[in-house]
């Protein structure tokens, strides 16, 4: 049966490559005026009491995460309301010697909630207030708020945005605190990257837990907590209950001008490749033509940094296969001067003398929030069993690594529909920050690689997570199986696809341990960090920063 992303791809209208991610002792600053509205979580509401085995509402926190390879039964979850609530769960688990997770939107790609030694879930789902808070002059977001909801909210309430990820249902809280990147990366940076302040549910020595607010300012004691959660990765440090965002170098207090303003509008294409001509050589020139233009194009002065584009390699179906072998989306700013000729320009160069007649739908245009809408219903079509991967390039895969990507997507070893190399853009203003500016580390990649395979049978977990650990080991099979920062072009991998074979000698067997992958030389600091706010170890899991 055709899945539904792939009758988009038919239709012409698939534009994502989805497969397709604090001072001590300060009272938290109370949520302002002009808080927009949120929804609830979906069949349970909180009020900080735990929900035991038992309770009905405990199968529907049970299953809530979206990778169905994982059920969460700790002994109890705490659906939180408020950071007091919080700062009560953190503390009784402190003090009794239970381990901690948090879930904002359940997106993870392994099992750091449904670990068996996490005695105590906090759910933020409810938690997804979005407001502009005076105080701090910048727009406070709950960790609970998904991202197509912080979207809607910030562009119908401001007309501003971030430039987080594309999909609908990502909770903001994890997705920060990780980086964030998505199709307005190129020009405006990752999300993290518009950061002012969080604040963080911490435990210390002796168990005692409190609500912390650590911001950007140089002054601010509490700096390195506000750092760690730019890029850190979630479930390191404590539970962060909500961010503030205000720009770099924005003025005023006029939220209108605090956050990046989208494009009015977007020019959206797809060029979509049959199978039939897909040859090693085609497939080495349309995956080379890719990597090259954003090796000459990721610059922060080019005019292209209003341009994201993906290249999703699909791979062969056992059946009823639509016979598509490749497509490659584009979003570009329609408001750039020459817009129409930059995409065509880009088009030309990324398909140019692949030897393969591909089915082009047109161009549209449409306004950024339905470009946006579409990107995350083309994310979240594919639901099930997951398994990810991903890899920061420097530049443009060899051919011996595109090879490799043929090879394994052209197999019939796997039993899923919906496997899939995704090559998206990256680079632009991403890389104006320094690397040790945040704790988002890779910042002089020019493209992020996505490697997912979802299935539904549980039956299949071990041909189908075999089939992507191949395909990943062979194509960085030079540097140990793994892409290591500084070699054959790679940049490491990122933490907000965390992928437990980066620890495990069998894959990685490059002698690089898997934080370089993740944290580069970031590392070191994140260490010391945890060491000052996590002294009881209430918070970790397999990819967690371990403390000094």
């Amino acid at each position: 049966m055709t899945t539904p992303s792939r009758r988009r791809f038919v239709a012409g209208t698939f534009t994502v490559g989805a497969a397709g991610l604090l001072g001590a002792g300060m009272s938290p600053v109370p949520a302002a005026a002009a808080t927009t509205g949120g929804h609830r979580g979906p069949g349970v509401t909180g009020g900080g009491a735990d929900i035991t085995p038992g309770d009905p509402r405990y199968e529907v926190l049970a299953t809530r995460g979206r990778n169905k390879r994982f059920t969460a039964r700790p002994a109890a979850f705490r659906v939180a309301t408020t950071t007091e609530e919080v700062v009560r769960a953190v503390g009784e688990a402190a003090r009794s010697g239970q381990r901690v997770a948090v879930r904002s939107g359940g997106h993870c790609y392994e099992n750091f909630v449904g670990d068996p030694a996490v005695r105590l879930v906090i759910d933020l789902g409810d938690m997804n207030a979005v407001a502009y808070d005076p105080r701090m002059r910048a727009v406070m977001i709950e960790s609970g708020a998904r991202l197509m909801d912080v979207y809607r909210r910030l562009y119908d309430t401001w007309g501003v945005t971030l430039p987080g990820g594309a999909s609908a249902t990502v909770g903001i809280g994890g997705h920060v605190a990780g980086g964030g990147y998505g199709a307005l990366s190129r020009r405006f940076g990752v999300a993290a990257d518009h950061v002012y302040a969080v604040e963080v549910v911490v435990a210390d020595a002796a168990g005692r837990a409190r609500a912390v607010v650590a911001t950007r300012e140089p002054e601010d004691p509490h700096r390195d907590l506000w750092w760690a959660h730019t890029g850190g990765g979630g479930g390191n440090f404590g539970v962060v209950t909500r961010y503030w965002f205000r720009s770099p170098g924005a003025t005023g207090d006029d939220p209108a001008h605090l956050l990046p303003r989208p494009p009015a509008e977007i020019l959206s294409s797809a060029v979509i490749f049959p199978r039939e001509g897909m040859d090693r050589a085609a497939m080495r020139r349309l995956v080379g033509d890719f990597g090259r233009w954003h090796e000459r194009n990721s610059g922060a002065g080019s005019p292209y940094t209003g341009l994201y584009g993906g290249l999703v390699l699909l791979s062969r179906l056992r059946e009823n296969d639509p016979g598509h072998s490749a497509v490659s989306f584009t979003h570009v700013d329609a408001g750039l001067p020459d817009a129409e000729r930059l995409l065509e320009r880009y088009v030309t160069a990324v398909t140019e003398g692949v030897g393969v007649t591909p089915y082009v739908p047109g161009t549209v245009r449409v306004p950024w929030f339905t470009a946006t809408t579409q990107l995350t219903e083309a994310q979240d079509a594919e639901k099930g069993r997951q398994k990810i991967k991903s890899a920061y390039l420097r530049r443009s895969l060899t051919d011996r690594q595109i090879d490799a990507l043929f090879t394994h997507l052209d197999s019939a070893d796997h039993g899923s529909e919906a496997a899939s190399v995704s090559l998206q853009s990256y680079g632009g203003r991403i890389n104006t920050v320094g690397s040790s500016a945040t704790a988002t580390a890779h910042r002089d990649a020019v493209v992020n690689v996505i490697f997912m395979n979802t299935w539904q049978d549980p039956d299949a977990d071990a041909e189908n997570i075999g089939w992507l650990r191949r395909m990943y080991q062979d194509v960085f099979a030079t540097t140990g199986g793994v892409p290591v920062p500084g070699r054959g072009g790679a940049d490491g991998c990122y933490i907000n696809y965390p992928d437990l074979d980066m620890a495990d000698p069998e894959w990685n067997t490059s002698g690089v341990p898997w934080h370089r992958l993740y944290y580069k030389d970031n590392y070191a600091r994140l260490q010391r960090i945890k060491a000052v706010w996590d002294p009881r170890q209430v918070f970790g899991h397999d990819l967690g920063v371990r403390p000094v």
